[in-house]
């Protein structure tokens, strides 16, 4: 029999897309994203932590789409602001937000703080539902660093350009690929589920 090898992404981010289909590339699974399938409604997140939002935009859309389905809730946990943005990364700025936006207000809410007390971490937290809807896999991980109070490179997106790595000295915007592939809180938390799911998908095919 041949191996599952095809999942679809619950997010219309195509950066995250890109950055997911390059994980998962050497193990031979491709990766659509929720986008190419227009039928598919937007999921609301509800949750009120990572784990119940990844598991929300897994489950929904692999039931709408009756497809194996992978989706991953992450943001940024600033320590100073008592953890926000948090699960509130992407719309920290409000309806319409963006990437600017939501940076200019984290270095609002951050003036005069000096380096040590601007610690944070981003976090991500990733499942897989099966066709019916049921969560088979689900993993998180971390990665701890800096806010700085300037950008600094231009890969990435998020609040990537403002998050230093102190060991590096760079921020993700300006770690290249390699780097980032390794210590990041999405790569780290695929390095988990990616064994899991190709063992997942292989007992599925052998079955």
């Amino acid at each position: 029999m041949t191996v599952q090898t095809q999942i679809v992404l619950s997010s219309r981010n195509r950066k995250k897309s890109a950055e997911i289909a390059e994980l998962l590339a050497p193990h031979g699974i491709g990766v659509l994203s929720v986008a190419d399938f227009p039928q598919c409604s937007e999921v609301e997140e509800t949750g009120q932590s990572f784990a119940e939002n990844a598991a929300l935009k897994a489950t929904i859309i692999a039931k709408q789409l009756g497809q194996w389905v992978l989706a991953e809730d992450s943001g940024i946990c600033v320590d100073a602001l008592g953890g926000r943005p948090g699960i509130h990364s992407a719309r920290y700025s409000g309806e319409g937000a963006t990437d600017e936006s939501n940076n200019a207000k984290l270095l609002d809410e951050l003036t005069g703080l000096p380096d040590e007390r601007r610690g944070a971490f981003y976090v991500c937290h990733a499942c897989v539902s099966d066709p019916t809807g049921v969560v088979r896999l689900a993993v998180e991980a971390t990665c701890r660093g800096r806010i700085t109070d300037r950008p600094r490179g231009s890969n990435g997106f998020g609040y990537d350009p403002y998050f230093l790595i102190p060991e590096y000295h760079q921020t993700f915007g300006e770690l290249g690929v390699s780097v980032k592939r390794q210590l990041s809180h999405r790569a780290r938390s695929f390095q988990r589920l990616v064994p899991q799911l190709v063992a997942l998908l292989h007992s599925l095919s052998n079955g």
